[in-house]
């Protein structure tokens, strides 16, 4: 007797015994309990609700881009809060302060440039004035 293969080949010999295969499986496709376990009954997951992010910790990035004071203090009051409350957002804050930080530092570093060429220009200008007057 010859009979096909799964992939169309022809098996000398075999034989086709529907019942030989063991065990079927439902008709509705769930796969039964190896023997000897319980079937394990269905557990829902459940998720933890996300913390909430810190309200401060926002403000102190957005005012530290534009205004590095704001996110200075900004950025500690949230960092105080983040450690009371366990909010979110502890990488914001850290972001707002140092962003604050920087900005401050360059913008006084501006100021400061400013004020010694006004200074040195003043002090060369007035030494002109005087030098030439003698």
């Amino acid at each position: 007797m010859t009979t096909s293969g799964p992939h169309g080949q022809s098996i000398e010999g075999a034989r086709h015994d529907p019942g030989a295969g063991g065990a079927q499986a439902p008709s509705h496709g769930a796969v039964p309990p190896a023997p000897g376990y319980a079937p394990v009954p269905y557990q829902p997951q459940s998720y933890a609700a996300p913390r909430p992010t810190n309200t401060m910790a926002i403000i102190a990035l957005v005012g530290g881009i534009l205004t590095g004071v704001v996110g200075i203090v900004c950025g500690h009051i949230a960092l105080n809060q983040i450690k009371r409350t366990g909010e979110d957002g502890h990488g914001l804050a850290l972001a707002g302060l140092i962003i604050g930080y920087v900005f401050t530092a360059v913008w006084v570093g501006i100021v400061l440039f400013y004020l010694l060429y006004v200074l040195v220009f003043i002090g060369i200008f007035g030494a002109v004035l005087v030098g030439s007057s003698v």
